[in-house]
């Protein structure tokens, strides 16, 4: 068949790149506007959400100014002169009524615009007795009954939304203003920050609300005369800068926006906020419609292809089908002549073995192996003389027409067949050639020489026989073999001595541990001792000054103590002792207890510091959390010299950050990984009380630990926040249990008889001293043997204050054995150095007291009293 024409091939090759081109833009341009109305849709669906959500927030403030309107007090207000005393009534009942409203601002403006009482009346920016008769909320509801805008404030520069009502006297006339101002920043923060950008214009085009800081004030579009002179008159935007938006915007909603610089398309939708004069705007990366219209424009093309591929596959069906028809006889053609040339193939390879006299065949010498070749009648036919020099043959054995079976047979005398009769050998090796079975296998000569042999069968009966000398071949896996050994034996070697020395370094480890825990242990004790003679002394001295020497005294101990639990802490956290107990926890109480401990510091050190009340419930070990915070805001009274620290949480998706807020001298960029090392600190600090660099280290740590983020923001010369992120969760049931304060009132303890036993004879006697003066029995303050020799049947104490390690005792066996001489159980509280929680823990389930080393004189004092109030 012949091929066709030239011309016909260039059309059919046009036809098939033209449908591919066309249907691949057809597929780009469906796919692409296919995606867009997709993508356009669930945008519209977005902005509904954040339009409803917007609204409803402003919704929650709108009847307050209404209820406000209507209080007797606030009309008589501003319908008559207001004295001093008054101001202060009506500015404490707006800052009530603020607070209960979580607004910004609530303020009395008069019928001549001036501000009568604000909320904010405390502050330095505080909106009484600012006129603000020029804004449109006060023209409003004095004209309207009621008004609203939105704007920078004019006094305290924080921008808002600003809702009005008119205050009427009896007949009606409106004599002032009541307003209210939200913040909206709080739910602007809650929009996408990330691929997509939501923003709020109002009816002239400004940008006031944005997810971006960088769209914030921008134009969409120029202003007029008459809006520019009433944004002027209104001072609706302060002194911002009005930034002109640079772009085009298609009829499809894709935009290029180049000021602020952002690259690629974008799909704009917009809607307006229902009873307000703003519009809501969603802008969204539109690199999935393009990646959509290549996808679909990419099938297209896929498609056109496979649709050209079958056509041509069935044209090559036809032409096969006929192809077929015609190959048939030229290949059984082929096969007639294969098969003949293979026949004269045979039989020229039996005459090159006749061509020498002796035999040997020229075309066969090449072969590194040794070749012999014999016919049908087992006979040799051809050999090549690598095998005369393999098997060392005398040169009148070998010879054409010589049978094998005088080989094989001469090879057996010389011991090459192997053990076993020769003559069943001989007859298994003839019968194998007979068969026609092609063999392989390897044999070894008495000298060493390995021979891999192969047989193979000739077409017309005869055999082929090749040997090859694989000697060094085998002696090189043996080597190898032997090198694999050795490499197993010392990777052995080495996996032993790897796992010696890991065990060594677990021991080491352990070692360290208990060596700690025993320094620990040790330090703690003339620390303990020396806290309970203060706390004695001091009630013992007359004067304030020599008050005032114990006090510092008892804070550089305090100080001494903090080093300790820190070093502990680190050692505890490095060697995985510490272990968390997560579980949920109201995060109030928490939080309440650091700011009344901080806040003693903070004022002593001239600083303000405030804490933010929350219901909120967190998971984590409330322990370990407590002082993870309680460190932040050490640090922030530390390194604060004046201004306010700040304590407070917030919301971030289903998480809690709790954040420490300072106005310290703040960290450089470069520098705020450091702080988070040990023995680190900066040298921007205050005072001589910058500690040791542990605490920091201690807190990243712990969240470690817990799982816990931990965020760092500062800026020099402002101040510094730091906070950690905790998971939030439902409420829960259980309130926390209260513990019971210390009264200053003894008499609880008066007559308590009280055992302490401890093998350090400073701790015994600074505890008697302690407790005597709060009127307590010490019938025994001594170390573990004095107790045994003096424990008797039914002299049991009310309360003994036990050590845990003390030499060859150990605190809780002691207790079992004073008990049973006692023949009875009296209260107990643990109080110890040792830092196993465990100890905790079986102190807990045994209905004992726990107090760590060393102790506060309050802390001991509280317990014995409400363990006592228990006991009872």
């Amino acid at each position: 068949m012949r091929s066709p024409p030239r011309a016909r091939r260039l059309l059919w090759t046009a036809i098939a790149i033209g449908g591919l081109v066309a249907t691949t833009v057809l597929g780009h341009r469906l796919g692409g506007h296919n995606a867009l109305r997709q993508q356009t849709a669930l945008a519209q669906q977005q902005l509904q959400l954040q339009a409803q959500a917007l609204d409803q927030r402003i919704e929650r403030y709108r009847a307050l100014p209404q209820l406000l309107a209507l209080d007797p007090d606030l009309r008589a207000a501003v319908a008559a002169s207001v004295d001093a005393p008054t101001r202060e009534r009506l500015n404490r009942r707006l800052e009530e009524a603020n607070r209960t409203a979580q607004a910004s601002t609530l303020t009395l403006i008069g019928a001549d615009g001036t501000a009568i009482a604000a909320s904010n009346w405390r502050t330095l920016g505080s909106n009484v007795g600012e006129r603000y008769a020029f804004r449109p909320y006060v023209q409003q509801a004095l004209r309207e009954g009621s008004g609203r805008f939105y704007g920078i404030g004019v006094t305290t520069g924080v921008p808002g939304y600003f809702l009005s009502e008119a205050l009427r006297d009896a007949d009606g006339r409106a004599v002032g203003v009541i307003v209210i101002k939200l913040e909206l920043t709080q739910y602007e923060e809650r929009w996408p920050h990330a691929g997509s950008v939501v923003l709020a214009s109002d009816r002239h085009g400004v940008v006031f609300l944005a997810s971006r800081p960088e769209w914030r004030y921008r134009l969409l579009a120029p202003l007029t005369g008459s809006a520019r002179a009433e944004l002027e008159a209104t001072r609706q935007y302060g002194s911002q800068p009005l930034r002109p938006f640079v772009g085009t915007i298609g009829d499809d909603a894709l935009a290029r926006i180049d000021n602020p610089a952002m690259p690629g398309r974008w799909v704009w939708q917009r809607t307006p906020l229902a009873d307000t004069d703003w519009t809501l705007h969603l802008l969204q990366d539109a690199t999935p419609v393009a990646v959509a219209a290549w996808q679909w424009a990419g099938i297209a093309g896929v498609s056109w292809i496979a649709l050209v591929f079958v056509v041509l596959f069935a044209q090559q069906r036809l032409r096969l089908g006929a192809l077929r028809r015609r190959s048939r006889e030229e290949l059984e053609t082929l096969v007639r002549q294969h098969a003949e040339e293979l026949r004269t193939a045979k039989d020229g390879l039996v005459a090159a073995a006749q061509e020498a006299d002796t035999g040997l065949s020229r075309r066969l010498a090449h072969l590194p192996q040794g070749v012999v070749i014999i016919d049908a009648r087992l006979r040799i036919v051809a050999w090549n003389a690598r095998y005369i020099e393999l098997f060392r043959f005398p040169p009148d054995l070998v010879r054409v027409g010589t049978p094998i079976e005088d080989v094989f047979r001469y090879n057996a005398r010389r011991g090459l067949l192997g053990p076993g009769p020769v003559e069943e050998t001989i007859e298994r090796r003839l019968d194998h050639l007979r068969s026609g079975k092609p063999h392989a296998r390897e044999s070894e000569k008495s000298d060493g020489t390995v021979l891999e042999i192969r047989g193979n069968p000739l077409p017309d009966g005869g055999f082929v026989t090749s040997y090859a000398d694989i000697t060094a071949y085998k002696t090189t896996a043996r080597e190898l073999r032997t090198l694999a050994d050795a490499l197993e034996q010392r990777i052995a070697e080495r996996t032993a001595d790897l796992e010696q020395a890991r065990r060594e370094a677990e021991a080491a480890n352990r070692q360290k541990g208990r060596f700690a825990a025993a320094a620990v242990h040790d330090l703690l004790q003339p620390l303990n001792a020396a806290r309970m003679f203060v706390s004695a002394l001091r009630a013992r001295l007359p004067s304030a000054e020599a008050r005032t020497i114990v006090d510092s005294i008892e804070s550089a101990l305090s100080a001494q103590d903090g080093i300790l639990t820190s070093l502990l802490d680190v050692s505890r956290l490095e060697s995985g002792t510490l272990q968390a107990n997560v579980h949920d926890v109201p995060l109030g109480p928490v939080l309440e207890a650091l700011a009344r401990e901080a806040g003693v510091l903070a004022q002593a050190r001239g600083l303000q510091l405030d804490a933010v009340p929350t219901h909120a419930w967190v998971r984590s070990d409330p322990v370990l959390l407590r002082r993870l915070v309680q460190n932040f805001l050490s640090n922030a009274v530390r390194y604060t010299a004046h201004g306010r620290i700040l304590l407070g949480c917030r919301r971030v998706g289903t998480s809690l950050r709790i954040e420490v807020h300072d106005t310290g001298p703040g960290i450089a960029p470069n520098r705020q990984r450091e702080i988070f090392e040990e023995f680190r600190r900066l040298d921007d600090g205050g005072g001589d009380d910058r500690g040791v660099g542990l605490g920091l280290s201690i807190v990243e740590r712990i969240a470690r630990l817990l799982g816990h983020r931990i965020d760092l923001r500062s800026q020099p010369g402002v101040g510094s926040v730091f906070s950690v992120t905790v998971p939030r969760v439902a409420p829960g049931d259980a309130a926390p249990v209260p513990v019971p304060e210390a009264d200053d009132d003894d008499a609880p303890l008066r007559g308590c008889r009280v055992w302490v036993v401890d093998d350090a004879p400073q701790v015994c006697a600074a505890t008697r001293l302690l407790l005597e003066r709060w009127e307590c029995d010490v019938l025994l303050a001594d170390g573990p043997h004095a107790a045994l020799a003096a424990a008797m049947h039914g002299q049991a104490p009310d309360i003994v204050l036990l050590d845990v390690r003390m030499g060859e005792h150990h605190g809780p066996t002691l207790l079992d054995t004073l008990c049973e001489r006692w023949g009875a159980v009296p209260l107990v509280i643990v109080i110890t150095g040792e830092t196993d929680p465990a100890l905790r823990a079986q102190a807990r389930e045994a209905g004992h007291g726990f107090l760590s080393k060393p102790v506060r004189p309050p802390a001991l004092r509280a317990l014995m009293m409400q363990m006592r109030l228990r006991g009872h």
